[in-house]
């Protein structure tokens, strides 16, 4: 699930144009995200620790494509099944996705808002050992998050895991530059928003993922890291 593009996004032919809240470069078909480029490497060592050996991980919100290109050079023996519902980024995530040796395959448009999103365009229910999104919540509506949850709950199986990585609140103790990244998002679109720890987990609670581990990531993200509930 992609945000709600604005009037500055219409310069897709640009060789820099602004996609989700960042200005990104472009060569061919092939994007670069400022972002991506610095929490990668970091959520690529994460990932690689916590993924079961010889996973299939279906990403949502693929975003670039980067992040799974460093995961699959991180994890040689997992095969990357990225998403992306923007036609412009799944042409990004193809190119990105030669250089992997077939670990990751050519991206689905799956829409955390479509109801019926574990089906593939084959109408098969997809199947996944992990399902990994990065940055989606705090610029999607609340509903991309329940969707995730439901969809998530029919793709992984018993031994599955789902991991978010991203800004999140923890009431008091929030830091207080999502605090303000938070605001700046509410003005921009009052559907957008830093998510609450504890609303994030009684989302994924309803679909029986419980939260198992949150482990700190620089500038103040997160990997939240849900099993399914025993």
């Amino acid at each position: 699930m992609t945000a709600p593009k604005d009037p500055a996004q219409n310069i897709a032919q640009s060789p820099t144009h602004l996609v989700h809240l960042e200005q990104r470069k472009q060569s061919g078909a092939r994007l670069y995200s400022p972002t991506a480029g610095r929490n990668k490497g970091p959520i690529a060592q994460a990932l690689a620790q916590h993924l079961p050996p010889n996973a299939r991980v279906l990403e949502i919100a693929s975003g670039t494509g980067e992040h799974g290109v460093a995961v699959c050079a991180a994890r040689r023996d997992i095969i990357w099944m990225p998403s992306e519902i923007d036609t412009e980024s799944r042409r990004s995530i193809t190119d990105w996705a030669s250089e992997t040796n077939g670990q990751m395959h050519m991206p689905l448009a799956l829409d955390m808002q479509n109801p019926d999103w574990p089906l593939d365009g084959s109408k098969t229910v997809l199947k996944a050992d992990a399902i990994y999104n990065a940055n989606m919540l705090h610029i999607a509506p609340i509903e991309a998050a329940s969707g995730l949850a439901q969809g998530a709950a029919r793709v992984l199986g018993e031994a599955g895991m789902l991991i978010l990585y991203g800004p999140f609140l923890f009431a008091e103790k929030s830091a207080q530059s999502n605090l303000d990244f938070n605001e700046r998002l509410k003005a921009r679109n009052v559907l957008w928003g830093v998510r609450e720890l504890e609303l994030v987990k009684d989302i994924f609670a309803e679909s029986s993922l419980a939260l198992r581990e949150t482990l700190a990531m620089p500038a103040n993200n997160h990997c939240l890291i849900f099993t399914r509930r025993s």
